[in-house]
């Protein structure tokens, strides 16, 4: 088969593969701005697709990109280092015009899915992977959080400072394999003149750099809100949140001490329960309609 048999054919699947996932990138860090700035909105989305059918669908066709991209990538290179066998050895110096990111392309793709890995520990596992399986409820952090609840979950996992530092070493990664990747993927369909050429490695490079940019950008800011005990007093833990009671107790240093009993004092609103931390909230509040005004019987952790 053409696709299959031919280097040409090959570079043509990576590079239909290689858009998918270009999509699939700039769709997650705009997903992330949502959390962001209106954390409750980002909640709602990760209900809506949870593991719903068309979410399913989604992730059985992302994974298939991200496998045959794997595995092309490697085909690839295997046969360009047999074209060139032990001449590849007597290289002293390339031209200028061979790129750092294009001679490390497999390097670079190793790193980033190193870093996919630990991303799918740290989030899918705990989300989707747990709606499939049926689990209401998941333990992290020392906390029972709803799967649905994403906020708590970036919170907890951005918390440790380990966090931060793979997340930012795989966005580098990810800056040179996109930022060579874009305008490769374009000259395998052809797009391979010169002015186009440079007109796409500029557009590439913008792009990967505000996409990366932003999720370094994230990074940071989850980082800072998930370590914000001392700007987060007793009864203020929906403010420092931006106004998302679900992730008051995963976000601030101070509420997860009062939330020993939350899940069990609420345990049909499993959202909620990061609200519900006083052991008498339920009491007042027994279906949990309203979690914000949980937090303001934190002051004293007696559910006054």
């Amino acid at each position: 088969m053409w696709l299959t048999g031919s280097s040409i054919g090959r570079k043509l699947v990576m590079a239909i593969t290689g858009v998918g996932l270009v999509l699939f990138v700039t769709f997650h860090a705009l997903m992330n701005a949502v959390a962001l700035v209106w954390p409750c909105a980002y909640n709602a989305i990760c209900e809506f697709l949870g593991a719903n059918w068309y979410a399913l669908i989604a992730s059985m066709g992302l994974a298939a990109l991200f496998v045959i991209h794997i595995i092309y990538a490697c085909v690839l290179t295997i046969q360009n280092r047999r074209a060139r066998g032990a001449d590849r050895y007597a290289v002293n110096s390339r031209p200028k015009s061979v790129e750092w990111s294009s001679k490390n392309m497999l390097v670079l793709g190793v790193f980033v899915l190193a870093f996919l890995v630990v991303h799918l520990i740290q989030f899918w596992a705990k989300m989707q992977l747990a709606e499939i399986t049926g689990q209401h409820f998941v333990t992290d952090g020392g906390m029972e959080v709803a799967p649905t609840d994403g906020m708590a979950l970036i919170y907890i996992a951005f918390s440790h400072w380990y966090t931060p530092v793979i997340y930012i070493i795989g966005f580098v990664a990810l800056w040179f394999h996109i930022n060579h990747g874009f305008w490769s993927m374009f000259q395998s369909i052809g797009w391979d003149n010169d002015l186009w050429k440079n007109r796409l490695k500029k557009i590439g490079c913008w792009w990967s750099t505000i996409v990366i940019g932003l999720f370094i950008a994230q990074a940071i800011v989850f980082t800072v809100k998930a370590n914000c005990a001392s700007c987060c007093p007793a009864g203020e833990a929906v403010e420092c949140c931006g106004g998302c009671p679900e992730a008051a107790a995963a976000c601030c240093g101070e509420a997860p001490a009062c939330c020993q009993e939350g899940a069990a004092a609420c345990p049909d609103c499993p959202n909620a329960a990061a609200g519900a931390c006083c052991k008498e909230s339920a009491a007042a509040c027994p279906d949990c309609p309203n979690a914000a005004t949980a937090p303001a019987c934190c002051q004293e952790g007696t559910g006054e």
